[in-house]
């Protein structure tokens, strides 16, 4: 741990906000500022990562000293998943607590890292044993993302997230409102598809930043299931441009 500059734990409460999108792109877009980047896929029953980077055919291997080798997305930017150990895209991973808690601590002690500027890690949705175990296993962390959708429905649950960073003395770096509206292609005129913009009161509540909201852009949903980072294929799109704008303050953190 050490030989890590800045750990960040991207977190949300709830489910489907495009966490592992937002934590993805984050660990691209810091590897394309010509950092040394590592990205930590901590969701044990559904990894995503590998599928979002196009890596999910590849399989891990060890050194000599028996160090597990991260797989390589690109010169400066290194994944770890349980999703590199699955025979398939169908097989569950069916474990307790104290397994899960393992895993982790392997893919973090245990895995060749070597020195890094950043460590982004995704966390799985809720505030039970694969978060405490990325904290206490990581020995302290920079500090939380928190990515929540605009509707009340999500701010319920991402709200229990923000409640769970402050109780364990974990930094809020910022909070993320994904699925911010949509912005027309051909008009750019802004539609709600999702009532409400939980992640600005949220913030203001908690007291802690906000990011910025991050419309919907069916192209980065089709560029997510061919593992295309979309922060690298379109800078012009304002979905884009959103997430530079929110990833900015995170660079100098």
């Amino acid at each position: 741990m050490s030989e890590i500059a800045h750990k960040y734990i991207v977190m949300s409460g709830k489910g489907g906000v495009g966490k592992s999108s937002v934590a993805a792109n984050l660990a691209v877009w810091l590897s394309t500022k010509g950092k040394q980047v590592g990205l930590l896929d901590a969701d044990i029953h559904g990894p995503s990562v590998p599928k979002l980077l196009a890596v999910d055919d590849r399989k891990l291997a060890s050194d000599d000293g028996h160090r597990v080798q991260p797989i390589e997305y690109s010169e400066n930017l290194r994944v770890m998943s349980i999703g590199f150990m699955l025979s398939s895209d169908s097989e569950a991973v069916i474990w307790r607590g104290p397994m899960k808690h393992n895993l982790i601590q392997q893919f973090v002690q245990n895995v060749d890292w070597g020195r890094l500027d950043y460590l982004v890690v995704d966390c799985p949705p809720g505030t039970g044993d694969e978060p405490l175990s990325v904290i206490q296993v990581l020995g302290g962390a920079d500090g939380a993302v928190v990515v929540t959708t605009p509707q009340e429905m999500a701010a319920i649950d991402v709200r229990k997230c923000l409640t769970f960073c402050r109780q364990v003395n974990l930094p809020v770096l910022g909070i993320i409102e994904n699925m911010s509206g949509f912005i027309c292609p051909h008009c750019s005129k802004r539609s709600d598809i999702f009532a409400g913009h939980s992640g600005e009161q949220m913030a203001e509540d908690f007291h802690v930043p906000f990011l910025g909201c991050i419309p919907i852009d069916p192209a980065l949903g089709a560029a997510s299931d061919r593992g295309k980072p979309f922060v690298t294929l379109a800078p012009e799109s304002a979905t884009v441009q959103a997430l530079q704008h929110a990833f900015e303050p995170l660079l100098n953190s």
